[in-house]
């Protein structure tokens, strides 16, 4: 949830999970190089949100025409409130979704058969945002508080607590809508959102906030992963390791000039309603997220047996029961030739 309205949306949480039951950028060099398709093959890329920088990586590999080199015609599909990730994935309507874990989790609980291909952000974005007048640096700092969130997001509030023997009880949860303006009235003395939205908006508005963010923390749950169905891995790898290629460099080009890609997501949707500059903040502070010591080794994507246990406990807090055979790297490994 990227749009210049964060400071005011009426949401109630940043991606509601709605599963109907239906089945001149450079690039980094890259060990894998996909091999054309026969032709310009038609995949839908879903993304989980509206259009914005959250996704310039993507629009990066289209622009560039590196997926059409490797005989792939790429549609990026916006998503949004009204438009989860996992049907159209089952569908077959899109090849890939950009998801998160514990939303997967839950569509598979309900027999969706997804696997997590890759994951793009190493951290979950989730942060606790407060003012420097009354800080927030640790979860023991919550105790006290009025904390202002979606009630769906209870149980991840719940999963910090236990994680860090924090007693919930002693927090004040106010429900509000997805908006910094309960903090800044000071309705709240904090407020659970995403690192690249609410905080970017105070920025914007000159109001300085500190972050606390949760996966500091012991908060694992793999965030913007790429998903999907066992049936594409058994008979359409080929446009799996074209598409995933062709992601990889478009996300190594945006590391290398963040401001290049908030212009050029201006560029190719000047509709949108968003503003060149806050788009810039947004795509700088999901560097980080994005980018680790791990990918820094392995590559864009990457995540290990130790990161994958995390998750697994993580999840289990948040009620989703899941092993490590949810995720296969094998897309990746090829994409990165290991």
């Amino acid at each position: 949830m990227t749009g210049e309205d964060t400071m005011t949306r009426p949401a109630l949480t940043r991606r509601r999970f709605v599963w109907s039951g239906a089945f001149a950028l450079g690039a980094a060099a890259l060990p894998f190089s996909p091999r054309p398709l026969s032709a310009q093959t038609p995949v839908g890329l879903q993304l989980s949100w509206l259009h914005s920088s959250q996704f310039a990586g993507s629009y990066i590999a289209l622009e560039r025409g590196w997926w059409s080199e490797a005989g792939l015609d790429v549609s990026l599909m916006p998503g949004g409130p009204n438009a989860p990730v996992e049907p159209p994935v089952v569908s077959g309507s899109a090849l890939v979704g950009i998801s998160a874990a514990d939303y997967t989790a839950a569509a598979v609980e309900e027999a969706a058969p997804f696997k997590i291909l890759a994951v793009a952000m190493q951290k979950n974005p989730f942060v606790v945002a407060s003012l420097p007048a009354n800080p927030v640096n640790e979860p023991a700092d919550l105790a006290g508080k009025r904390i202002g969130m979606a009630l769906a997001n209870t149980p991840v509030l719940q999963a910090l607590c236990t994680l860090n023997g924090v007693d919930i009880g002693e927090i004040e949860i106010i429900p509000t809508q997805y908006s910094a303006q309960p903090l800044l009235a000071d309705e709240v003395d904090c407020l659970l959102c995403w690192e690249t939205d609410l905080p970017v908006a105070m920025a914007m508005q000159g109001v300085e906030s500190l972050t606390m963010l949760m996966a500091d923390h012991g908060y694992a749950v793999h965030s913007q992963t790429y998903i999907a169905t066992e049936d594409s891995l058994a008979n359409r790898r080929d446009e799996l390791v074209a598409l995933m290629a062709g992601e990889v460099r478009g996300w190594e080009a945006y590391r290398e000039d963040t401001d290049a890609a908030a212009a050029l997501t201006l560029e190719m949707f000047p509709d949108a309603g968003l503003d060149l500059e806050t788009q810039k903040l947004q795509a700088a502070r999901q560097v980080p997220l994005m980018f680790s010591d791990l990918t820094d080794e392995f590559g864009f994507g990457w995540w290990t047996d130790e990161t994958v246990a995390a998750n697994i406990e993580t999840l289990a807090l948040l009620g989703r029961d899941v092993s490590a055979d949810l995720w296969d790297r094998s897309i990746l490994e090829e994409v990165h030739g290991v």
